[in-house]
């Protein structure tokens, strides 16, 4: 029986108090199919959609009200379900001390605003392991005799 959905179906949590930057990574984000994303405003908002379902990446920002990003990571970090998710911080902090700090909390990635999309989408892909779609136009062309 041939299944509805070829490709495998990720889901990605973007945490991030900023509604035009949610916006924007989600808008980045659908650009990769098999990404379904979930929102949060904050820190406790992602925990609390994480202990409401499965997720297979985090974003997340640092600066953030009630709960900030480098909490978020050592809650995930310690949490049985998520521990071992792929964690991108994407932040304005872009002091190397910040960055090391991130890392060494289990952050896997580390991005400073202002992003661009296509970093971003890279990121992802190569945390999930989801190969670039090919071009439409990939025939192979006959070299010239």
């Amino acid at each position: 029986m041939a299944s509805t959905s070829p490709l495998p179906e990720y889901q990605c949590l973007v945490v991030e108090d900023s509604p035009m930057m949610r916006q924007l990574l989600v808008f980045a984000l659908s650009r990769v199919k098999q990404i379904k994303v979930t929102e949060a405003d904050d820190g406790v908002d992602g925990l609390k959609k994480l202990a409401a379902g499965k997720f297979d990446i985090i974003l997340t920002d640092i600066n953030m009200p009630i709960m900030d990003g480098l909490k978020l990571v050592k809650r995930v970090r310690t949490d049985p379900v998520h521990k071992d998710v792929p964690i991108v911080i994407i932040t304005t902090e872009s002091a190397e001390e910040d960055r090391q700090r991130a890392l060494s909390l289990g952050a896997n990635a580390y991005i400073t605003k202002p992003i661009q999309a296509p970093q971003v989408i890279a990121k992802v892909r190569e945390l999930l392991g989801i190969e670039p779609s090919p071009p439409s136009s990939s025939m192979p062309t006959a070299p010239a005799t």
